[in-house]
């Protein structure tokens, strides 16, 4: 927030010298005598009084402001931004994400994908303090982005997440390998991988709990989200014909994902509809916060020179008027 100071501010005792100088200009104007007497001024009772009768105070008041914004120069007006409370802040993580072809599944809407993307980039989003990466996996593993606090890029490498973009398959352990190798050498204070698949491991070099003990020896926590209604769910499968739906059994590994959660310390959570799987990363939101102490800073920019600009106007202005409008002529 910024917010106006002063270094210098004891040279605004110096606007008390404004009081004797209004005093003494007021006494000056009621003690005036005119250079020419006459004897009654009511031949002039109805001239027409000039604007320059209320002009000829002009001078003094253009002084006046220009000693006021003088001073306020002296004192050095700064602009001041501090910086926020952080409370969420020491805390790398790295979404790791099922692409394989079974999350194009209906029984999420619009399917199983695009609510894991939604639900993804709101929780990213929020984290505005944290660092956090996306790995993406299907029969193959690799890094969607590094570990950044650059959330707009993140939102949008995110979106731009689709199924087949690897060899299909669900290599649960080699995505999850691959996001350990990422966040391993963090020097964050916590250290998590939030891992979402709809399936069952086929594929890949590593076992999905092999990853789990890595994990653990890094002090990585890694909470495992299964995705998928009970009982069956509607898959598009492509044809010759076209697009066809057929119906699937939802089959995931829910006790392997349980024993990979328990053992680095996470958690396992089942989500059967968009709402639910919001719920969980809310969920884990909460359960990720950390507090720790953060030094404020303070960055100052000075601001004198609007202030000295107006009074070198008024200056200007007071010296052109009694040179030219109100100029006494001998």
């Amino acid at each position: 927030m910024n917010s106006i100071t002063f270094l210098h501010p004891y040279f605004f005792y110096f606007l008390l010298v404004l009081l004797p100088m209004i005093g003494w200009y007021i006494w000056k104007h009621k003690s005036a005598q005119a250079s020419l007497q006459i004897s009654s001024l009511k031949g002039f009772s109805k001239a027409p009084v000039s604007w320059k009768v209320y002009a000829r105070h002009l001078p003094f008041v253009f002084r006046s402001l220009a000693i006021v914004f003088l001073i306020i120069v002296l004192a050095r007006p700064q602009s001041t931004n501090s910086s926020r409370n952080v409370i969420t802040e020491g805390i790398d993580i790295v979404m790791t994400l099922d692409i394989s072809s079974s999350m194009e599944a209906l029984d999420f809407k619009p399917n199983r994908l695009e609510a894991a993307k939604d639900v993804a980039s709101e929780f990213m989003s929020a984290r505005e303090n944290d660092k956090i990466g996306l790995v993406i996996f299907a029969g193959e593993s690799f890094t969607q982005c590094p570990l950044t606090t650059d959330k707009a890029v993140l939102v949008n490498l995110t979106h731009d997440i689709k199924t087949r973009m690897v060899e299909d398959g669900t290599a649960i352990g080699l995505g999850l390998a691959t996001a350990v190798n990422r966040i391993k050498d963090s020097q964050a204070k916590s250290k998590v991988i939030i891992l979402l698949t709809d399936g069952v491991n086929n594929r890949g070099e590593v076992a999905p709990l092999t990853a789990a003990e890595i994990a653990k020896t890094f002090g990585i926590r890694v909470y495992t989200i299964g995705v998928g209604s009970k009982g069956m769910a509607q898959i598009p499968v492509q044809t010759p014909y076209g697009t066809r739906y057929v119906e699937e059994e939802v089959k995931i590994d829910e006790p392997m994902m349980k024993e990979i959660a328990e053992t680095t310390g996470g958690q396992y959570f089942r989500a059967t509809n968009k709402n639910s799987l919001k719920k969980i990363y809310e969920e884990i939101d909460q359960m990720e916060k950390t507090k720790i102490e953060v030094k404020e800073y303070t960055k100052r920019s000075e601001e004198y020179l609007i202030f000295a600009i107006l009074a070198a106007i008024f200056i200007v202005a007071e010296v052109f008027i009694k040179t030219t409008i109100l100029r006494n002529l001998p």
